[in-house]
């Protein structure tokens, strides 16, 4: 049943040659991987206009300056990513740059970074799209909770099935919104142009009391979050058709300038119809009713508007497995995200990201509007560090044309940096968990790479000197009575040695001489030796005797402890047995001295 409700919602299993066969088109990959950067056009203007209008509505004329600089901020790193790309074809991105050229812990803090950043996504994008559903739908709203848990299940599954089959999906509801968005902006020039826009926008270039540098960078820094997700692309290259790096760089090329057109049209829109920032209703949406009224254009805009902030959570089920993979790869995340699943996923990094942000919308009851600065923090460090790890490859390496990346990298480096910090000073309150949260990842990372060194270094053999140890063998099996199970496992053990020895443990006298009358009446060929328990233990005594075997035959033979196991038919049946077995395997797996096999006997009843 399980297993079918596993095709059923997953497909069926994928041969490994089949590989080849689920890399990604261009025009794939920018509906995969661009979801998160994209979606960004629909709140990107508005933090703008939030921290700008605290100051009146005079000073919204500052939105057209500040988007053109977070245009230019953009340019720059598409145009950094794009050689990091080309540079590091293997993917990694950010994590990758840094630890290469910027030593093991830098490279850590970025992947570390990432990792969380990639957790917010998920749970910041269907939160929001929650919210869409429920202010459309208010009676919706208590149980915001489970229909962010369903979206993200929702999401998962579709992941699971594999990332060609997604993309397939996915590409029609990403172009759908980005049709939608240009045909808002063509609207809407057309509107201005012919003179039916009534609304005054706010004098440009007017002065405006109050306004300070700080303010205007806070601003800045407020619409860099349409920024977000622009490095999927550079970590994700391994999904790419061939020639990945050349496709790669195409696509993050397109998804620049697509991401750029929209982002600056929305800005320029909302200043020529004056549009200022409302609790209950967002920018993007005064902008549509506007220019088309609040017809069917309009809710058709605002239904891909929230579909795509629901599907931003696709970039990060798109990087996250990647991202872990290379991680664990150089052994600082458990081997288990290196595995491919039957889908030829990384399954268990995409089900692990699930887990994680459905997690997190639980402890937040689905409210994170205060993890979004936190969920910015944690894209512009990778961002800086990975602009800081190129510029020290330019240095080092100085290869033909170094100058000019070298310059576009500081700019970019300077520039994220700065934002970085005024996230930090202007929302410590809600940032603040950053400098516990990395220390404790980085921690961790170290932690599984330090087992894995000492695990290498123990197991590491000398072919040339280290030989197997050819020794005889004695088997120990603990018996409880005279069984069909005893038998089955001595037959065994015959058949393995000659040295075998079974152990019974008795509570009394009467029950013993029981024991030890009927063992001679058998006579199955095998010695008994019976150990008496004064309380009642039958783990401890068996574990004396073992001792007592291994120190006598360690030099000669090898001491296995064959273990006689019935398995019930149903599994309730279990709950009307003793479970010895599994208390002397669990004490018998510490020891380094003693094998341990179990011989089961399948109970037909």
């Amino acid at each position: 049943m399980v297993t079918k409700l596993k095709r059923f919602l997953i497909g069926r299993p994928m041969k490994s040659h089949e590989l080849a066969n689920e890399k990604l088109s261009k025009l794939k990959a920018l509906a995969v991987l661009s979801s998160d950067a994209l979606s960004s056009v629909a709140y990107g203007t508005e933090q703008i206009l939030l921290v700008l209008i605290t100051v009146g509505a005079v000073a919204l004329w500052y939105s057209i300056p500040i988007s053109f600089a977070v245009l230019g901020l953009l340019a720059i790193l598409i145009l950094s990513y794009r050689q990091t790309i080309y540079a590091y074809p293997m993917g990694g991105g950010a994590y990758i740059v840094a630890k290469d050229n910027l030593g093991t812990t830098v490279g850590l803090v970025a992947g570390g970074s990432l990792l969380v950043d990639y957790i917010l996504t998920v749970a910041v994008s269907t939160s929001a799209a929650t919210d869409a559903i429920t202010s459309a739908f208010p009676v919706l709203h208590e149980h915001r909770v489970i229909i962010a848990l369903l979206m993200i299940l929702t999401v998962t599954i579709l992941n699971l099935r594999g990332i060609t089959e997604s993309a397939t999906i996915l590409m029609y509801p990403v172009y759908l919104f980005v049709f939608a968005v240009f045909l808002l902006i063509i609207g809407g020039i057309y509107q201005w142009m012919t003179g039916n826009a009534h609304v005054q926008p706010p004098v440009y270039g007017a002065a405006v009391p109050g306004i300070t540098l700080f303010l205007l960078l806070r601003a800045f820094s407020s619409g860099c979050s349409a920024l977000t997700g622009v490095e999927a692309v550079s970590n994700a290259i391994p999904n790419f058709r061939e020639p990945a790096s050349k496709n790669a760089a195409r696509t993050l090329i397109m998804m620049g300038f697509i991401l750029g057109a929209m982002f600056i049209g929305i800005s320029l829109l909302a200043y020529v119809f004056g549009i200022a920032p409302k609790a209950d209703e967002t920018v993007v949406s005064q902008i549509t009713a506007t220019v088309f009224g609040r017809g069917i254009i309009y809710y058709f805009i605002q239904a891909v508007t929230a579909l795509i902030l629901f599907l931003a959570a696709n970039t990060a089920f798109a990087a996250f497995p990647l991202l872990a993979f290379m991680l664990a790869k150089d052994r600082f995340l458990p081997n288990m995200f290196m595995v491919r699943g039957d889908r030829l996923g990384f399954s268990n990094g995409i089900i692990f990201l699930s887990i994680l942000s459905a997690l997190l919308i639980i402890a937040s009851q689905g409210d994170t509007e205060n993890l979004i600065p936190l969920y910015a923090i944690g894209v512009f460090i990778p961002f800086t560090l990975s602009q800081a790890g190129m510029m020290k490859r330019w240095i080092t390496k100085r290869l033909a044309g170094w100058l000019l990346p070298f310059v576009i990298n500081t700019i970019g480096m300077l520039t994220t940096l700065t934002i970085c910090l005024i996230f930090l000073i202007t929302k410590f309150s809600q940032v603040w968990t950053i400098f516990l949260f990395l220390p404790v990842v980085i921690f961790a990372f170290k932690k599984v790479n330090e087992h894995y060194r000492d695990l290498a270094d123990e197991l590491r053999i000398d072919v040339t000197t280290e030989k197997p140890e050819k020794k005889g063998s004695v088997i120990v099996i603990p018996v409880a009575g005279i069984t069909q199970v005893i038998r089955n496992t001595i037959s065994y053990a015959q058949s393995l040695s000659d040295d075998i020895v079974a152990v019974y443990v008795g509570f009394d006298d009467e029950e013993i001489k029981k024991m030890e009358k009927k063992w001679a009446e058998w006579d199955p060929g095998v010695r008994l030796i019976v150990l008496r328990s004064r309380y009642r233990s039958i783990v401890r005594p068996l574990s004396r005797f073992i001792d007592t075997v291994e120190w006598k035959k360690a030099e000669t033979d090898h001491v296995t402890v064959m273990i006689p196991q019935f398995i019930t038919k149903r599994w309730w049946h279990n709950l009307l047995h003793n479970q010895t077995s599994l208390l002397l395997r669990a004490y018998l797996f510490a020891r380094q001295d003693v094998k341990i096999s179990t011989v089961p006997y399948r109970l037909k009843k």
